[in-house]
């Protein structure tokens, strides 16, 4: 009888809420040791963010990566102490990859959390220099949200194009704002269903992420990474990471490459992955993940433990 393969999916940024990881501090130590290593390693109350917001201060970029990661974490530990089935492989949305490389061992919690704080630091500072938006685009194929956004960049001048392939007909777009808002108009007069301008002033995965990418590089030539105990699926490539210096690549390219989502789920499922597991707060790669396969077993935390 074929062996059942798993894959742990870590989500990222927009994943956050407040109250995250409370729940799981209270019923596990654990979890509290996490969240309580976290505060320490940053020198801020990271988890009273998590717990007690207030939202302005989590939702700021700086603050919400490493939440996130923490949580993601923690939550992994829990399960682990339950005696969950370890993952054959592990993938994460953007920011979640940095949870992943956690997960997969080839990166510490305490370098996680420094990166993604300073990632989002850059982030935040290259959107204050070059501002940018993103917007989510339902019902388009990703054939066409190409064409549209290649015309506008050749018209303007300037870079607008596809950030995320999530599932099929939901894509994300990204780039400077005016691009961004002839892209989004012409996305409608094409047939949309639907475009939603997301509560973001950054660019990510484009371009203008060009000069935050390059000072990232240089932190994560400073950070030690060891060979994945399981193979990670990249954002950038849509294929495993192998040895620290193709992570620290995939980790650099990152930031200006658009998230292969789609296509990384898809090829964990041709590696004969049948069971995905989301591991951290909220729903969201769950959700996506009917949308790429509906034949194969989803789980989210929130529905492995409350089993327990």
């Amino acid at each position: 009888m074929r062996k059942t393969l798993c894959a742990y999916l870590f989500p990222g940024q927009g994943s956050q809420y407040v109250g995250m990881g409370r729940d799981l501090c209270d019923a596990s130590s654990v979890a509290r040791t996490v969240f309580a290593q976290a505060d320490s390693i940053l020198g801020i109350i990271l988890s009273r963010l998590c717990f007690d917001g207030p939202p302005e201060l989590l939702n700021d970029t700086v603050n919400t990566q490493p939440a996130i990661l923490a949580t993601s974490v923690a939550t992994l530990r829990v399960l682990e102490e339950h005696g969950m089935e370890g993952p054959a492989y592990v993938a994460g949305h953007s920011m979640g990859e940095f949870s992943a490389l956690v997960a997969a061992g080839a990166l510490s919690f305490e370098d996680g959390l420094h990166l993604v704080r300073e990632r989002g630091r850059l982030m935040k500072q290259a959107g204050e220099r070059n501002p940018g938006g993103m917007a989510a685009v339902l019902g388009l194929e990703r054939e066409q949200l190409e064409a549209i956004c290649a015309a506008v960049r050749e018209q303007s001048g300037e870079y607008v194009g596809i950030a995320n392939d999530n599932c099929p007909g939901q894509l994300v777009i990204s780039g400077a704002l005016v691009p961004l808002e002839r892209a989004m108009k012409l996305a409608k007069e094409r047939g949309a269903r639907r475009v939603i301008r997301l509560a973001v002033s950054i660019a990510a995965h484009s371009p203008l992420m060009t000069e935050a990418a390059t000072e990232f590089r240089h932190l994560l030539d400073a950070t030690p990474f060891l060979e994945p105990a399981v193979p990670i699926v990249a954002n950038a490539t849509a294929r495993p990471l192998t040895g620290p210096d193709g992570i620290r690549d995939a980790l650099g390219r990152q930031l200006t490459s658009p998230v292969r989502w789609t296509e990384s789920v898809r090829w964990m499922i041709g590696q004969g992955v049948t069971r995905f597991v989301e591991v951290g707060p909220k729903e969201v790669l769950t959700g996506l993940l009917r949308r790429i396969d509906q034949t194969v077993e989803r789980a989210s935390t929130e529905e492995l433990l409350t089993k327990q």
